[in-house]
């Protein structure tokens, strides 16, 4: 187990974003884009997330779970890994290896209570079914290194003590989970960039603070520009663009 995440499995892992967004062979044969692709992943996210809330998982939990999610994805097709299970199978998993375990049994009952959908519906043999699957998609390894460790630290540093600066700042790293920055981008690289984008938007000037670390500022710019991309193009996200990038898998080619 990796103490650190310079030495871990994570940081050989991360990838070229050209890498990321890589149509399956499979998926393609449906007529999956780049776009479904982004947004099939954006959905499965966004309900990995409304399941924890309800089953009050901390968010740690939710990040880990996103990870291992999109992490799959990169290696495997949606058509053969059905993502409205593989989704709420990475919470399970994740909770496991974030030692807040949940029963399978548990996600079952609130999958049903959330979703009228048959196409959300399994089963706790499914789920269990599912994650040795994941298992073997993810090579067994389970450690994520997130941002919220160094976020923090780099606030204290910087000699934040404004509190909506600081919310302001977590809530735009849980943002970044419905992006694949995590697959992409040095977990420390992410948290700077937030503290980054919430500085501008807070007007806090904090140029010298970052001058003084040992971090390519541009690369850290960067980041923070496609957060704010992200914010720009989800605006133009509706229902009916999801169900659409859904039914494609579906369709037999």
């Amino acid at each position: 187990m990796a103490s650190d995440f310079w030495t871990s499995s994570q940081y050989k892992q991360l990838m070229d974003p050209e890498e990321v967004d890589v149509i399956h062979p499979l998926d393609r044969e449906r007529g999956i884009t780049v776009e479904d692709f982004k947004l099939i992943k954006l959905h499965m996210s966004n309900y990995i997330a409304k399941l924890a809330q309800h089953i009050k998982i901390r968010q740690r939990v939710v990040a880990t779970a996103i990870t291992y999610m999109r992490r799959v994805y990169t290696r495997k097709s949606l058509t053969e890994y059905e993502p409205r299970l593989v989704a709420p199978t990475c919470l399970y998993l994740a909770s496991k290896a974030e030692e807040t375990v949940v029963h399978a049994k548990l996600l079952v009952f609130y999958i049903r209570k959330l979703y009228a959908d048959d196409k959300y519906r399994y089963e706790i043999k499914d789920i269990l079914e599912m994650e040795m699957k994941i298992l073997e998609a993810l090579n067994f390894y389970l450690i994520v290194f997130h941002p919220y460790r160094s976020l923090p630290q780099f606030l204290q540093d910087a000699g934040i003590n404004d509190t909506s600066m600081t919310h302001l700042s977590w809530g735009l790293v849980n943002d970044t989970y419905r992006m694949d920055l995590i697959l992409i981008h040095p977990p420390y690289l992410i948290a700077l960039a937030c503290v980054y984008v919430a500085s501008v938007y807070k007007e806090k000037d904090l140029r010298s603070w970052f001058e003084e670390l040992c971090v390519d500022i541009n690369l850290v710019k960067n980041i923070a520009m496609e957060i704010l991309d992200f914010y720009e193009n989800h605006r133009t996200i509706t229902e009916e663009r999801v169900h659409a990038a859904f039914s494609k898998l579906t369709t037999k080619p």
